[in-house]
């Protein structure tokens, strides 16, 4: 990811706490960013226009705080999305169904104006894009990311590239079922991880939020993680996990002991065997730098294609 000292990629993280926008280095530093919360409340257009106006302050701190220039835009958004967001539906946010993200954020950088390329993935994704880079998978060619958040995400990565899938949504690993029967989750389906690990699932089963768990429910947590971590080892012949989001860091060792226990219980095979599932290094950088590598990457593949 090389090329001019002043050049930056306008990042843009798409939670379902919150949206987050920043401004991040080709080396990968981030110096500057602001979110808002994501208002679930509001009607599509409403809730875009919150967004729109972060975007438009980074454009202008890029240039006024910073004295450098934009040269790319990436987004990584919860999903299920279509490629390159070109409409994102998240199951956290109802309502943004099949809304135009791509176009909407192409038409308000185009007011200052700029045209600029604008790409997007989905944020599990772009964080194992991120971790990939500069993080704890950092020269590691064969790996999943992971966040335990709000909802539940996932990117795999085999033989240095990033899985897609047909329709981009390749590494849902929140909706691997580990509670056969289990609780519903909003996807339609019983029992994915996301119904039960998720921050929004963690307060809907106990009554408790996720900032104030009991030991129990970071072991349990834990445990079902664990579970589809130590399918997804099995299914692609991996070895090394790497795990983000507020609820997996918030409960710390506990959760990360209870995975481990997991996967050393169901990665019996020889290609999974000691496989390891360990804490994203990035901290809450990582969302924005990962959104910034899909920005970066997609700069990249325009250069090679020879796409002016």
């Amino acid at each position: 990811m090389d090329g001019g000292p002043n050049d930056l990629a306008l990042a843009i993280d798409i939670g379902g706490t919150k949206m987050a926008v920043g401004l991040v280095t080709r080396r990968g530093d981030l110096v500057d960013r602001e979110s808002v919360a994501t208002d679930r409340d509001k009607r599509a257009n409403d809730l875009f226009d919150s967004l729109a106006v972060i975007i438009r302050r980074q454009m202008q701190r890029a240039v006024e705080r910073h004295g450098s220039r934009i040269v790319t835009v990436g987004i990584g958004s919860a999903g299920p999305i279509e490629r390159d967001c070109v409409t994102v539906s998240p199951v956290n946010i109802h309502a943004w169904r099949r809304f135009p993200l791509h176009e909407a954020v192409v038409d308000v950088v185009a007011e200052s104006g700029e045209k600029l390329p604008v790409y997007g993935d989905l944020d599990a994704k772009a964080f194992a894009l991120a971790e990939g880079w500069l993080g704890a998978a950092r020269r590691e060619s064969d790996f999943v990311g992971m966040v335990v958040s709000t909802g539940v995400g996932g990117g795999v990565v085999i033989d240095g590239q990033l899985l897609d899938g047909a329709s981009g949504n390749a590494g849902h690993i929140g909706h691997v079922i580990v509670a056969p029967d289990g609780h519903r989750c909003g996807c339609g389906a019983r029992g994915c991880l996301e119904a039960e690990a998720s921050g929004t699932a963690i307060e809907a089963i106990t009554g408790r939020p996720p900032t104030e768990p009991t030991y129990e429910i970071m072991q349990r947590t834990g445990r079902m993680v664990g579970l589809a971590v130590a399918s997804t080892f099995n299914l692609f012949s991996l070895r090394l996990a790497v795990v983000g989001g507020s609820v997996a860091l918030g409960f710390g060792p506990t959760f990360f002991h209870a995975a481990q226990e997991v996967v050393d219980e169901q990665c019996r095979l020889d290609f999974t065997r000691g496989a390891r599932i360990v804490p994203a290094r990035l901290g809450d950088r990582g969302p924005l730098v990962g959104a910034a590598a899909v920005g970066w990457r997609g700069l990249n593949r325009r250069a090679l294609d020879g796409v002016d």
